[in-house]
């Protein structure tokens, strides 16, 4: 593990930073850090099930959209708490013994190899539901073959199709390329959508779609696509829940989506025939984001 974070290249910003000394682009260092661990009913509804996902919510992140949610856990100065693999495998076997139906891990790619290492030894203890890796999209293929085998339903995103946009909202202007290329290997990894006898998903790949708003023309070529390229291979999640935070520098973005673009963009899925989920709750206010406070957490040590 130690060898992957001398030169570090497991996100596409690829610093090459020695992560035993000092921190990568992504804010992150060696030690593996969690903000939160919690059942979370708000997933689509074959990973949330009745009981609930399993999420552990990572610190750090390679992306770093101007609009993040969750920017609280996401940005170079993190809110977060150090846990060691051990601790996190045993947070893995305690979501489960709550009633999880699967763990879902929420942007790791900068902690791979401790997720990795984690999800070997709870399985060696009895681990047995899905492993999910909710993801940006914005993935190296070589860090997710090291993750084939390990996950079994991969949930990443689909942001942006234009460069434009990914520049000025994330820093990437490579977006869509990298992202396609790494669903591609999620796609590969986990095959067409399989699902238990109770309607939850046991395998698949679940492509998200946050709508921007006045970005209609974008997520019209991004779901366009998606059809092309995937088909009836994975599962869509058109969603509206943009919520604009302190966006005073980008004006452009400081306000909800409208009824009127959800539903051409609706009317746009339907008639690709893409299979999936209509997330269509408004925009929610900064009460529904967690506290992240290292709720869940076992044995963080001090």
């Amino acid at each position: 593990m130690t060898e992957l974070l001398k030169h570090c290249r497991l996100c596409p910003r690829a610093c090459g930073a020695d992560r035993t000394r000092t921190r990568g682009l992504c804010g992150a260092d060696a030690t593996l850090e969690a903000a939160r661990a919690s059942l979370h009913f708000w997933e689509e509804p074959p990973i949330s099930g009745k009981n609930g996902s399993g999420t552990v919510f990572f610190s750090h992140c390679s992306l770093g959209c101007v609009f993040c949610q969750n920017r609280q856990i996401s940005r170079r100065e993190a809110a977060g708490r150090p846990l060691s693999v051990e601790s996190l495998a045993r947070t893995f076997l305690s979501l489960e013994q709550q009633g999880a139906h699967n763990i879902n891990l929420v942007t790791g790619a900068h902690y791979a190899p401790h997720i990795i290492a984690a999800l070997r030894l709870a399985r060696a203890q009895g681990l047995h539901i899905p492993a999910v890796y909710n993801s940006s999209g914005y993935e190296s293929p070589d860090t997710l073959a090291l993750l084939d085998g390990w996950i079994d339903i991969y949930l990443p995103d689909y942001k942006y199709y234009s460069s434009y946009y990914a520049e000025r909202y994330s820093h990437a202007p490579d977006y869509r390329e990298t992202a396609v290329a790494a669903i591609t290997e999620m796609v590969r990894q986990t095959g067409a959508p399989v699902y238990d006898e109770h309607g939850l998903l046991l395998r698949g790949t679940v492509i998200r779609h946050l709508m921007l708003p006045g970005l209609a023309g974008d997520t019209a070529q991004v779901l366009r696509d998606i059809a092309a390229r995937f088909g009836d291979r994975v599962l869509v999640s058109l969603m509206r829940q943009y919520t604009p935070f302190a966006m005073q520098d980008w004006p452009e973005l400081d306000r909800t989506i409208t009824p009127e673009e959800y539903h051409e963009a609706c009317a746009l899925f339907r008639d690709l025939g893409l299979g999936g989920f209509f997330q269509q709750s408004e925009a929610v206010s900064e009460s529904f984001i967690p506290a992240f406070d290292g709720t869940g957490l076992e044995d963080i040590p001090t």
